[in-house]
């Protein structure tokens, strides 16, 4: 299926040995998962792990490893993420419907996208952009041509006001693995995403 998506470009930046600027990496990103059955992959771009983010000379390349929806804790993660058309399930989602405890900017760079809430569908196009907030949804492509979404995830936390709203077991169903892989127990306190 690899000739359907195309892999994105990466150009890192970083310092040689006098402090200098140069480039570290330029070449398609090293990691992707495609999810066939779906018509979704999933490049991995960078992730930063903690806040301030470390900014250290080298090139440690965060993305190799598993792929999880969640960035790390107190982290960010980037990957864009190419949607085919004609890939919808019975309920016509592309993905699982999932809530994670982020925030998430989903720009869309190509295409169009539809974001699917508890009540509410809402249709992005290119140059549009989602601000997903730790709600319950999913996304599917019902055009007929490839969609494709930059969504930078960021480490969040529910708030106490947002908690009294939501089930009582919310910390059970929040995504904290892969895609369509099988959820790995975790309490509650921070990372999730989209």
């Amino acid at each position: 299926m690899t000739g359907q998506f195309r892999v994105p470009r990466r150009i890192v930046t970083g310092h040689d040995a006098d402090g200098v600027s140069v480039v570290l990496a330029d070449g398609p990103v090293p990691v992707t998962r495609e999810l066939p059955e779906d018509g979704v992959a999933f490049h991995e771009v960078w992730a930063t792990e903690g806040a301030p983010a470390p900014v250290d000379p080298e090139l440690n390349d965060p993305t190799l490893g598993a792929v999880t929806v969640p960035p790390p804790p107190l982290g960010t993660r980037i990957r864009i993420n190419e949607f085919l058309p004609d890939h919808l399930d019975e309920r016509q989602l592309q993905s699982p419907v999932h809530r994670t405890q982020t925030i998430d900017y989903g720009i869309v760079l190509e295409g169009e996208i539809t974001l699917i809430l508890d009540k509410t569908d809402v249709i992005a196009r290119a140059g549009d952009i989602v601000i997903q907030r730790g709600t319950d949804h999913a996304w599917a492509n019902r055009s007929d041509r490839i969609a494709r979404v930059a969504f930078v995830l960021v480490d969040g936390t529910f708030t106490p006001e947002l908690l009294e709203r939501l089930p009582a077991d919310i910390a059970s169903r929040l995504m904290r693995h892969g895609p369509r892989d099988q959820p790995v127990a975790a309490e509650m306190g921070g990372s999730d995403a989209s």
